[in-house]
């Protein structure tokens, strides 16, 4: 069994757990509760991950992968069906650019909430966090017809996982009035069986 450092508040571990269903390996993989956040280290994890993150995978020879995007490829290699990253070509670079930008977003969202619970925000943080999410939004309203048209991949799963991560954080949002296509393409990712067995839970 591989091990991997889990919690359901995650948008990062959420990533990965789509990729663990979608690929067939649930049963391979054991989940191990992990609290880490700005303001609490858990330092047993720290031989592991020297960064104190999740997710992190153990693997069954006792060496350990991180981040997000490289335990998804390595899932990848694992389990059937079609593969999440293309092989090579035009594909695979457009796989690649759409998981950077949905796991930057995830990023961005996470240090968003992580300021608003400072004692004293600040307003110029905060401006431009929602500066760079009216962009992001724009930026995928206009690619939701190709993301709509193209093969499912890890791009797709990463765009997805911040937009679900956006509802979760923030359900009163209504970014979808304003993004029609978008809100449909996520609709339809919010559908897939791999990402309605991965909710986020606040918990």
């Amino acid at each position: 069994m591989m091990r991997l450092h889990w919690s359901s508040r995650s948008p990062f571990v959420r990533k990965v757990m789509v990729v663990v269903h979608e690929r067939g390996l649930v049963d391979q993989i054991e989940r191990v509760p992990t609290v880490v956040a700005m303001t609490k280290t858990d330092r047993a994890l720290l031989p592991t991950n020297p960064l104190g993150k999740i997710p992190t995978l153990l693997l069954e020879d006792g060496s350990a992968l991180y981040d997000s995007s490289v335990i998804c490829e390595y899932l990848d290699g694992l389990g059937s069906g079609p593969r999440l990253f293309p092989a090579d070509g035009r594909a695979r670079i457009t796989a690649l650019r759409r998981q950077a930008l949905g796991t930057g977003a995830m990023d961005m969202l996470v240090l968003w909430r992580g300021e608003l619970a400072r004692e004293h925000p600040s307003t110029a943080v905060l401006e431009g966090f929602g500066w760079k999410l009216e962009a992001l939004l724009k930026a995928l309203e206009a690619e939701a017809s190709a993301l709509e048209q193209d093969a499912y991949d890890i791009g797709q799963i990463s765009i997805g996982g911040a937009l679900s991560y956006l509802d979760f954080r923030w359900p009163t949002l209504g970014w979808r009035e304003a993004h029609p296509a978008l809100a449909r393409w996520h609709a339809g990712f919010a559908a897939r069986p791999a990402v309605r067995a991965t909710d986020h839970i606040d918990a």
